[in-house]
């Protein structure tokens, strides 16, 4: 299962909890202190990012990949 992400980063705040929380740590804070996704092929979809989000700024859509039943 791959994921497809939307970032709303001008609800990001930068506490970086969905990047402590990611178990694949894809997500980054930029210089900023916004979030963006480092490494899209490492997600599993697990979704604990929009879960822990305080601020509704990730969302995740789980897509399967070709092939898969």
């Amino acid at each position: 299962m791959k994921a497809e992400f939307t970032i709303k980063s001008e609800r990001c705040k930068g506490c970086g909890i969905c990047v402590a929380f990611c178990p694949k740590q894809i997500l980054a804070l930029d210089p900023l202190g916004k979030i963006y996704v480092a490494d899209q092929e490492k997600c599993i979809g697990c979704g604990q990012c929009e879960l822990r989000c305080p601020d509704y700024a990730i969302f995740v859509d789980r897509v399967k990949e070709a092939g898969a039943k």
